[in-house]
């Protein structure tokens, strides 16, 4: 094992949610009780073989898992490189990743006696994913959504409203996810006693990053049996899109410790470099905290949380996951960025080879593994976690191509 491995490797956090320098929890006292109770049940469910076995009966029988590990051979041949493969989390009942995530922590809910739950979004489709979660449960929900978003993902916003969820719009800062979240925090705060929060990706405070990533594992867990099975070997590189991290903790995590496949996180490059244009922490970011946890965080002068631009709203947020910090800086994944027009580009290169048409978030995964899959040899093998499907996104890349329906 080498040595950037050996340090990125499975076994973190430690007890206090620490992933080396990065994690931990900096919130009002007033959300303490409810992490440590959410801490020790998470712990408790872990353990017991019921929560486990009811778990992935939902995600099996509810859920529709495994999704399938996909060649994409006309793709292949047009990049003219290594053979390209795509792991279908569009194929999830919602169309994304998300439910693995939601159904896991509705039923941690009712564990604890909550009687209602909230939860923020910005692509909407963990939005969709906690209603979809509720309803099938019974419990109320309250979605928190940018404004901005909303106007983004009209689509999403009417489906939360069909499964009995409440969208509250944000109208504050940017009108974004990073608002989102502040506002469910707050909600969060003041119903605590009766509300579990389902955040959404692998950020926040502990247990949040280590129990998303925990419930989202099983995508890699399946693409990498699926390899072996399928292929008969491990691939040479994995590869997903990276905005709080929660589909490519849960790709990556169960390959951290195969030194033979590499790992490649791609950010939201946006409009440029310049400060605003863009969502890549990792590419600019500097060590701070936001939303209870300490990780690179898109910073200005004055050490305030920057505003980020992409037009995927699930990527346009800035920070990152403890551990996506952890595995930059012991050098185990690698973090690259592509911009809003080769997102699109690649878009639409996948649509018309493939007949798949992947959500913006994927785009920017599929843009960098199209580019590589050229660089590479013929039999090597590149695994793209496909997130979500683009319906979600059709009005609004019309809109930015000009067109109409």
């Amino acid at each position: 094992m080498t040595a950037a491995t050996q340090r990125a490797s499975a076994q973190v956090p430690d007890a206090l949610g620490r992933f080396g320098e990065f994690g931990r929890r900096f919130v009002p006292e007033t959300l303490m009780h409810a992490l440590e109770e959410l801490t020790d049940e998470y712990n408790r469910a872990k353990a017991d073989p019921s929560f486990q076995a009811e778990f992935h009966r939902l995600l099996k029988e509810f859920v529709g898992r495994p999704s399938p590990l996909y060649y994409a051979e006309r793709l292949t041949k047009l990049c003219g490189g290594a053979r390209i493969f795509f792991k279908r989390e569009d194929l999830n009942h919602t169309g994304a990743h998300k439910i693995n995530n939601t159904m896991g922590q509705v039923l941690l809910t009712q564990r604890m006696g909550k009687k209602r739950v909230i939860a923020e979004t910005g692509a909407g489709q963990h939005g969709v994913a906690s209603a979809v979660a509720c309803a099938h449960f019974g419990l109320p929900c309250v979605v928190y959504m940018g404004e901005e978003d909303v106007r983004r993902q009209n689509l999403n916003v009417f489906i939360m409203k069909t499964m009995g969820a409440e969208v509250r719009p944000v109208t504050s800062g940017s009108r974004t996810l990073r608002d989102a979240i502040n506002e469910a925090m707050r909600d969060w705060m003041a119903s605590v006693e009766d509300t579990h929060y389902i955040l959404g990706s692998v950020v926040g405070p502990h247990p949040f990053p280590v129990m998303v990533r925990d419930f989202q594992s099983v995508i890699g867990s399946e693409a990498r049996q699926q390899c072996l099975d399928q292929i008969g070997r491990l691939p040479d590189e994995i590869v997903a899109c990276v905005g709080g991290g929660s589909n490519s903790a849960g790709m990556f995590y169960p390959f951290i410790e195969d030194e033979s496949v590499a790992i490649t996180g791609v950010e939201a490059g946006g409009r440029g470099p310049k400060p605003g244009d863009h969502a890549s922490t990792l590419s600019f970011g500097k060590k701070g905290v936001l939303h209870g946890c300490y990780s690179y965080v898109l910073q200005d002068e004055d050490g305030q949380t920057s505003d980020v631009h992409s037009i995927s709203a699930g990527l346009d947020y800035p920070g990152v996951g403890p551990e996506h910090s952890y595995w930059h800086d012991t050098g185990r994944v690698k973090y690259v960025n592509v911009q809003d027009k080769e997102a699109l580009e690649a878009m639409q290169k996948v649509a018309r080879s493939e007949g798949v048409l992947p959500a913006l978030e994927t785009s920017h995964a599929m843009s960098y593994a199209i580019r590589r899959a050229a660089e590479m040899d013929k039999d090597d093998v590149i695994v793209v976690c496909l997130s979500g499907r683009g319906d979600k996104d059709v009005a609004e890349v019309a809109r930015l191509l000009g067109q109409g329906f």
